[in-house]
């Protein structure tokens, strides 16, 4: 499969050839071997089997799904989350705080916002109950994100101490595995952005980094971004990747001066304003 075949599937699901070009070739061996067991030699011959079978077509869906993350990825956004945002919320004197990380890939993302929930709660004598959610469409990432099994190259942004405290060192091929403790009280769904409601309402942040602004095409893309723009509160926190933006038609967002991937929810907006 050459580049040319393979922006052809992506442009029949409505996913971006920019989003994958750094990462196509796994993708193109996962699906290349999806063709063969399809009993495929073409593209064209493959797009018309997606078309008359949608389990096969969920199946390829599912292949094209990307996981690529490590536990605090962007340093400087997590430095602001626990030193500034963080503080502010469990300070508000809220009963509760909803976080939501959607497309938690292997569960990097949502394990390292609850050790940085631990971290601040563990300095203060009361603090706001948690409800933690993570999704994806790919039921294997969820697997693995609650076996919460990783290598030490996904820890390498953690230092020592925090390492020893969350993790447990096991004894074969330099593995770590993330203490219950962590594990507890997070829910985890699959979901598909474009087709399921979001896991909950009024949301106080949720992270969607190198999600579905990077691998979506506009009208998939508007489609999810606005069913997850309704579940968040207004004035909670809409994270993104350090490279992705937020489309114009965002206009309900507002820059959070402390970083260029945290925005915040600040009205709701008109029928005409609407993604």
């Amino acid at each position: 499969m050459d580049d040319r075949k393979f922006k052809q599937l992506l442009d029949w699901f409505e996913l971006s050839w920019n989003g994958y070009y750094r990462v196509r070739k796994g993708v193109k061996k996962r699906i290349r071997k999806h063709m063969r067991e399809c009993a495929c030699r073409s593209v064209q011959d493959y797009l018309s089997r997606l078309a008359d079978d949608p389990e096969l077509k969920e199946q390829c869906r599912v292949l094209l799904t990307v996981s690529i993350s490590r536990f605090f990825r962007d340093r400087e956004l997590w430095r602001v989350l626990q030193e500034e945002i963080l503080p502010e919320l469990v300070g508000e004197q809220r009963a509760g705080i909803r976080v939501w990380s959607a497309g938690c890939a292997r569960g990097e993302e949502i394990y390292s916002f609850k050790i940085l929930w631990g971290i601040i709660c563990g300095r203060l004598g009361s603090f706001p109950k948690l409800e933690a959610w993570a999704t994806d469409m790919n039921q294997d990432y969820l697997a693995a994100a609650r076996e919460g099994i990783y290598s030490a190259s996904s820890l390498k942004e953690i230092p020592g101490e925090l390492k020893g405290k969350y993790f447990e060192r096991l004894p074969k091929k330099q593995l770590f595995a993330i203490r219950d403790s962590v594990k507890q009280g997070i829910s985890w769904r699959r979901l598909d952005l474009l087709k399921d409601d979001p896991p909950a309402e009024s949301f106080h942040m949720i992270f969607l980094r190198n999600n579905i602004l990077t691998y979506y095409q506009k009208t998939p893309l508007h489609t999810a971004l606005s069913k997850v723009t309704k579940s968040l509160a207004a004035d909670g926190y809409l994270i993104i990747g350090s490279k992705e933006k937020l489309p114009e038609t965002a206009d309900q967002f507002r820059p959070y001066p402390g970083h260029s991937s945290i925005f915040v929810k600040h009205f709701t907006p008109s029928p005409q304003n609407s993604i």
